[in-house]
């Protein structure tokens, strides 16, 4: 029934469409749980065949995210603390010491932080730091011998 059909009628049929409604609903919800039981039970048979079900669960959700004991910023911070990095190589690192990330863009992540927060300080292009660690020697510029005179003066 629609909401027009509805304010046409007495309050005895609309208590008589609510009870209809709410059956319709318990039913409902008891197939939903059966199908779910279904569900994990092939999702259980998947698992023990070493595979992982594909698409979104409508059990547990969407996609899962990874939840690291620190932010990006902390564990940059970390990793940083007594050396200097391209943002390539902090991304790497960072990885390699347990943060976990499934962002296919994640250098420009670590580049964005590496911009944002005070606590990093750029020391070359390209080139990071969050402790007191400089860049390697910088280039010295050779100075150039002084130029000659080449003309020859008239005698």
């Amino acid at each position: 029934m629609t909401t027009a059909d509805l304010t046409a009628k007495s309050i005895s049929e609309l208590k008589t469409e609510i009870k209809r409604r709410e059956r319709q609903l318990t039913s409902l919800h008891k197939k939903r749980e059966k199908v779910v039981a279904q569900l994990q039970e092939i999702d259980d048979q998947i698992s023990e065949l070493g595979g992982t079900a594909s698409g979104a669960s409508p059990i547990g959700g969407g996609r899962k995210r990874y939840r690291n004991d620190a932010n990006l910023a902390d564990s940059l911070v970390d990793l940083l603390k007594t050396k200097v990095m391209s943002v390539t190589q902090a991304s790497i690192e960072v990885q390699k010491a347990g943060y976990k990330t499934t962002s296919p863009n994640f250098r420009t992540i670590v580049n964005q932080t590496l911009l944002r927060d005070k606590r990093f300080k750029r020391v070359g292009r390209g080139l990071y730091t969050s402790g007191k660690a400089t860049a390697m020697k910088k280039k010295t510029t050779k100075k150039r011998p002084a130029k000659r005179n080449t003309r020859r003066s008239k005698k």
